[in-house]
């Protein structure tokens, strides 16, 4: 089992910047890459941006490229997002996901592991 949880949410003006943290324990060793994913009201689950745990790759939907970096720690078990230049189309609630094996890491598939979720809102 991978535990995971996410902080860093909040209420932040459109323009602004916000950082979430995912803190990941438990059979951490096991973890092949670990994504971030929204959901805005009445929305399907949508893909933000994912890192491989072991490896630089990183990857991106497009409409966060450019405002938004994914990156991780290794020795702190922790990943991060974080978000610049937010737009009130960003608004949703952020969860962090792990998966253990390959495959389309810009889907739910693959991921295994969810946090609980954390409230981003960007105000106008």
């Amino acid at each position: 089992q991978v535990q995971l949880v996410e902080s860093g949410g909040g209420l932040v003006q459109a323009g602004g910047s916000l950082r979430l943290s995912c803190a990941a324990s438990g059979r951490t060793f096991s973890v092949y890459a670990m994504g971030w994913f929204r959901q805005a009201p009445g929305k399907e689950r949508e893909f933000v941006a994912a890192v491989l745990w072991r490896g630089d790759y990183t990857y991106y939907t497009d409409s966060v490229k450019g405002r938004f970096t994914i990156s991780r720690d290794g020795a702190k078990n922790t990943v991060y997002l974080q978000m610049n230049m937010l737009k009130p189309e960003d608004t949703a609630v952020y969860y962090c996901a792990a998966a253990e094996s390959g495959g389309p890491i810009h889907t739910t598939g693959p991921y295994n592991y969810w946090g609980q979720g954390t409230q981003v809102t960007v105000s106008s």
